[in-house]
């Protein structure tokens, strides 16, 4: 099949790319950055440079496609530290420029990555702008599928608390405990959208991805273990203190106060009510194996201002 790719060939998109390239799928991998082309080659897919913003080039694009796979990510509205960056109104032109180009290259097959979550536009912060996307697909004529892939929180988000354990001695957030929740690989996330992308489309599907399921408190000592700080621990502290750290290391205003609402939200439980109606077989990687991969980039990264 001709597949097209968004998301340039990160996380996800890379052991994607080599996934379908593997099956003898022919691939077009978009990326707004020209420098990525050879990279992109060297995977045996076709490169096409242009913004995910830029409908006319996204629609020359898909012409011919068997399967566009779309995803929007936070990175692609701008820099988190750039405090004039209006992250959901940029995220929803994206989802605006995919449906318009769909409609007009006549692609009648679609796999969208969203997020746990997206199953509401209330409490779950800045992660809304998946739901706000999944609205805007779902708008494209009946006779275009669409499988809506939702990952729940990927493992390399917890590379974020290199520098709160190297500065603070802790992992420190605005949840914690013992319940458990899940997280995934970006290689289980790669896995099922293959799988995906060759069985049958017909009408609008969800699917969930999940890799392992740990409580915070899991986290720490699993983390812990690996770099050699066994007694690591996972301290709560209010939201508001959790926004002004964050705020102070000058984050975007909107994207500071959206993170803080979306681990609020997975404290509550409120992130998770639909996946807990929905919930998937999990992967092959599971937490274990990324803290194998945490404790690396923590021994190669240094104390930074957090």
């Amino acid at each position: 099949m001709n597949i097209v790719l968004t998301g340039s060939i990160g996380n996800i998109g890379k052991p994607l790319t080599e996934q379908l390239v593997q099956r003898g799928h022919a691939v077009t991998v978009i990326s707004s950055h020209a420098e990525r082309t050879a990279a992109i080659e060297n995977l045996g897919a076709k490169a096409a440079t242009g913004s995910m913003f830029d409908a006319d080039f996204l629609t020359e694009t898909f012409k011919g496609a068997d399967i566009v796979y779309l995803m929007e990510t936070m990175e692609a509205a701008g820099d988190l530290f750039d405090k004039s960056v209006d992250f959901m109104g940029s995220i929803i032109k994206i989802g605006d420029a995919y449906r318009t180009a769909v409609e007009q290259s006549g692609v009648k097959k679609i796999v969208h990555l969203s997020s746990i979550g997206a199953h509401t536009d209330q409490g779950t912060g800045i992660i809304v702008f998946h739901h706000h996307v999944e609205q805007i697909l779902k708008q494209l004529p009946e006779d275009v599928a669409i499988k809506c892939i939702r990952p729940v929180g990927i493992y390399f988000n917890m590379f974020s608390f290199i520098n709160t354990i190297k500065n603070k001695g802790a992992i420190i957030s605005n949840w914690g405990g013992d319940r458990k929740e899940p997280w995934v690989s970006p290689l289980d996330i790669a896995d099922v959208i293959a799988e995906e992308m060759e069985k049958p489309f017909e009408g609008r599907t969800i699917r969930y991805v999940a890799s392992d399921e740990v409580s915070p408190n899991e986290i720490a000592k699993a983390l812990g273990e690996a770099i050699g700080q066994p007694d690591l621990k996972w301290n709560v502290i209010r939201d508001e203190e959790l926004l002004q750290n964050w705020l102070k290391i000058g984050f975007n205003e909107q994207v500071a106060k959206g993170f803080v609402e979306t681990q609020a939200s997975q404290g509550s439980g409120v992130l998770y009510e639909d996946y807990n109606i929905h919930q998937p077989v999990l992967g092959k990687v599971k937490l274990a194996d990324f803290a194998k991969e945490f404790a690396v980039a923590y021994r190669g990264v240094s104390v930074g201002e957090f």
